[in-house]
């Protein structure tokens, strides 16, 4: 599967445990289209929410094209995402657990040229868990140095 990866929030995987991802179709305009092919995007503060049967992503931040014709759109504005009805509703009632959201893991743009967004149903990480990740990641950070050193 060849895909083009944008953007990724790498903040989500210190900040959250991701239980579960969802790949789900971004409704642009033309102009986002091309500030997306640019990698202009940030996806850091961006979240989703389901809202009247549809799933919205919100503070999602798509720069503005520069070489538009036309009036540029609000470059934080809510955008549709589109899932299967069944996604929806087993979303719908993930979403109703305490400590439970929908996160934007990253933006892709896949063979066709279609972008896509990976959502992850996330919970959050308590300080204790963030200093734990940290010390685990840095082990395996010492152990791969160590093992290239022996080489």
């Amino acid at each position: 599967m060849g895909q083009k990866i944008i953007a990724k929030n790498k903040k989500a995987f210190h900040d959250y445990f991701i239980d579960q991802t969802f790949e789900a179709g971004l409704v642009l305009r033309g102009p986002e289209v091309k500030s997306l092919r640019g990698g202009k995007v940030n996806l850091r503060d961006g979240y989703a929410q389901v809202k009247d049967g549809e799933v919205y992503l919100y503070n999602v931040h798509i720069s503005p094209y520069s070489f538009t014709t036309y009036a540029n759109q609000d470059p934080m504005r809510v955008r549709k995402l589109l899932l299967h009805k069944r996604e929806i509703r087993k979303l719908i009632g993930k979403l109703h657990e305490k400590g439970i959201a929908l996160i934007p893991l990253k933006i892709y743009f896949i063979e066709n040229g279609k972008a896509k967004v990976e959502l992850g149903l996330a919970r959050g990480k308590k300080l204790y868990d963030k200093r734990a990740s940290l010390k685990e990641k840095e082990s395996k950070r010492d152990v791969e140095r160590t093992m290239r050193r022996d080489r």
